[in-house]
């Protein structure tokens, strides 16, 4: 079924765009407002409605595929793309991504999307709201075209399997971090409070005594009020490099003097810390800072996990992290993810194994049959292939053809490794 049209509607997000830098300068709240001057370019207030924009593809039968484009809270902040207004991109989206897509068939989420993310202008990729967006409604859009659920497109191209059981959600609690922490151990969130923790006086405190006393009292409340022993949530902790900045943001062992407090006043219950310094220069920058932090952390057997989020923003962005170790899983949660990869790649090299690969030369003359072990299953050569004075040539004609099977065999099985791995360094993890 072919893409008929792209429609482009503006609209508000959920939530705003904040002016981090402003915020850490020391902008001061003002009920839903903050007081203060803005830093980061393109803002005009430190607080302003966040936009997006509502993507829609029109198949060919009348049905309708929703995206919606919507950027982060905090652009232009972290290495993260700037501030993303609807009137200045849905322009772009109409220039040079509608072109490409009406017309086309939608029944491969992954091709589209290739083709989507390839455009460029003026040599700088896509806003990576308007590729999370774009891809949204091409997902959909695939889906409705192929009577699928979006999962299930997701799983059939990229060769895994659709979850049986819940998937963990992370709530966010915003700056009402105590009554938000109440309905979230009301409604049993599996990761929590996220808490917001963007300033060091006034949230984290100049020591670090107000994000100890109020992890100690989430402690103390979910112990008193969950409903029985079986809820036992992550503690995922935003702290938007608070830390750091009370510290040092190279200060490994003050840092991580602290989080061994913040790990004990959270127990029994893990603890994730999103975001411990914010080296707000570069990637390399960030990189060193937290990969030294996660050394300092392995050699004291702290068992908290570390998440990057400044200047951690693409796929390329994770596998260069992880790379450096500049990510941090706790011992546990690392094996289960270890295991889960390593049955994920089983599987795959499983799944290739079973193929069979066919590759035919000169003209057909000459076919080799593989399978994805890359064992030979056959070679078949036909009658006019046979030159008794020329042996040679159909030599050659055997060895191109085979080569070219096994070569197919390859690349299936390096498809199916990546369709796991990201193109991870699983080095960086242990595998």
């Amino acid at each position: 079924m072919k893409i008929a049209d792209v429609v482009c509607s503006a609209g508000r997000t959920g939530f705003y765009f904040d002016d981090q830098r402003a915020i850490k300068k020391g902008a001061a709240h003002d009920g839903m407002f903050y007081s203060g001057e803005t830093v980061t370019e393109g803002f005009t207030s430190v607080r302003q409605a966040g936009e997006s924009i509502s993507v829609m593809i029109i198949l060919e039968d009348g049905q309708i595929a929703y995206g919606d484009c919507a950027a982060v809270q905090y652009s232009g902040a972290g290495g993260r793309d700037p501030l993303f207004l609807a009137k200045d991109f849905i322009p772009l989206i109409d220039k040079y991504i509608k072109p490409e897509l009406v017309g086309k068939e939608a029944d491969n989420f992954r091709s589209l999307c290739e083709m989507m993310e390839a455009i460029t202008i003026d040599g700088k990729r896509l806003h990576t709201a308007i590729r999370y967006g774009v891809s949204q409604a091409i997902l959909d859009a695939v889906a409705k075209a192929t009577n699928r659920l979006m999962c299930e497109v997701v799983a059939d191209e990229y060769g895994c399997t659709v979850s049986e059981k819940p998937i963990p959600i992370f709530t966010q609690s915003g700056d009402d971090r105590y009554l938000n922490a109440d309905k979230m151990i009301i409604k049993g969130a599996p990761v929590l409070p996220h808490a917001l923790i963007n300033n060091v006086h006034d949230k984290l405190g100049d020591h670090g005594e107000k994000l100890l006393e109020y992890v100690e009292w989430l402690r103390n409340r979910i112990l008193t009020k969950r409903l029985d022993e079986s809820y036992n949530p992550v503690f995922h902790l935003d702290l938007y490099g608070t830390i750091g900045a009370a510290f040092g943001d190279f200060n490994f062992s003050a840092m991580a003097d602290y989080i061994a407090k913040v790990e004990e006043a959270a127990k029994p219950f893990h603890v994730r810390i999103e975001g411990p310094m914010d080296c707000d220069s570069d990637r390399e920058t960030q990189i060193k800072a937290l990969s030294g932090l996660t050394a300092e952390l392995d050699r004291r057997g702290i068992n908290v996990e570390l998440v990057a989020d400044e200047w951690c923003n693409t796929l390329e962005d994770i596998k260069y992290f992880a790379d450096n170790k500049a990510l941090r899983a706790a011992n546990e949660e690392l094996k289960r993810q270890i295991a889960e990869m390593q049955a994920a790649m089983t599987s795959a090299q499983e799944n290739v194994e079973a193929q069979e690969f066919t590759a035919s030369v000169g003209g057909g003359v000459v076919e080799a049959k593989v399978n994805g072990k890359k064992e030979v299953l056959s070679v078949t050569i036909k009658p006019e292939a046979v030159d008794p004075e020329d042996v040679e040539m159909l030599q050659d004609l055997v060895v191109s053809a085979v080569n070219e099977a096994l070569r197919q065999a390859g690349d299936a099985m390096e498809k199916g490794m990546e369709s796991v791995t990201g193109g991870l360094n699983l080095g960086a993890f242990g595998l």
